[in-house]
C-alpha cells in the first residue's frame, strides 16, 4: 500500500511530525509540527521550489544563507528556490507551521520516499534517513522536486543520483519504491 501523507508520520530522532494537507502542481503544503529540541538534519537547497513557512505556533530559528534568523507564530519566512537554510526549535514549547513548496510539482512521491524511509526507521544517528535509497528514489522518480545537501553543488548531487541509482537497480530497491509510491 502506498503511504497516505495526509496520515502524519515522525522522525523520532529530528522530533518533527509531517501531515500533507494539499497536493497539486501548483501548490504542496504541510503541517510541520517540531517538538522542542527538534531539527532539520541538514542545511539544503530546494533546486526548483520556493519553501514558505507559515509559522502558527513557537519558535523557529533557521540559518538562510548563513544569517542566523528567528521566526515567531504569525510570520511568514520565504525560502527561495537555491536557498541554502536549515531550521530549529530552541524553545519548550512544540513548533507548528504550515509549510508551502511552491511550485508543487511532483512533491507528494518525493514525500513518500522520504516517509517510506522514515516509517521503516532508515535512518542514522542524527535521523537522516538512508542518502543512496532517497537518491535512488529521486532518481527512479525521475522527481524535479529535489532537495539536496548545501555543500553538494548540483552537478555532484545528480552524479550521486545516477550512481546510486545503478546500485539500487542492483540492490533490488525498485520494490521499496513500489512500496512507498504505489498500489499494491
Amino acid at each position: 500500500m502506498a503511504i497516505d501523507l495526509y496520515k502524519p508520520f515522525t522522525n523520532p530522532i529530528t522530533r518533527e511530525t509531517f501531515r500533507c494537507i494539499s497536493s497539486t502542481e501548483e501548490a504542496y503544503m504541510m503541517e510541520w509540527t517540531v517538538n522542542p529540541g527538534g531539527y532539520v538534519p541538514f542545511e539544503h537547497v530546494h533546486v526548483y521550489q520556493d519553501e514558505i513557512f507559515h509559522i502558527q505556533h513557537g519558535e523557529m530559528r533557521s540559518k538562510i544563507n548563513g544569517k542566523n534568523t528567528i521566526g515567531k507564530a504569525g510570520d511568514i519566512v520565504t525560502i527561495p528556490q537555491g536557498t541554502k537554510h536549515i531550521a530549529f526549535n530552541d524553545k519548550e514549547e512544540p513548533l507548528v507551521c504550515l509549510v508551502e513548496y511552491k511550485p508543487g510539482l511532483d512533491h507528494y512521491i518525493t514525500m513518500q520516499c522520504f516517509a517510506g524511509l522514515t516509517i521503516d526507521k532508515d535512518y542514522d544517528k542524527t535521523g537522516l534517513v538512508n542518502i543512496p535509497k532517497i537518491m535512488f528514489m529521486l532518481r527512479k522518480a525521475n522527481a524535479q522536486s529535489l532537495t539536496h545537501p548545501a555543500f553538494a553543488p548540483e552537478w555532484l548531487f545528480r552524479l550521486g543520483m545516477n550512481a546510486f541509482y545503478l546500485l539500487g537497480l542492483g540492490m533490488g530497491w525498485d520494490k521499496l519504491y513500489k512500496k512507498y509510491t504505489q498500489s499494491m
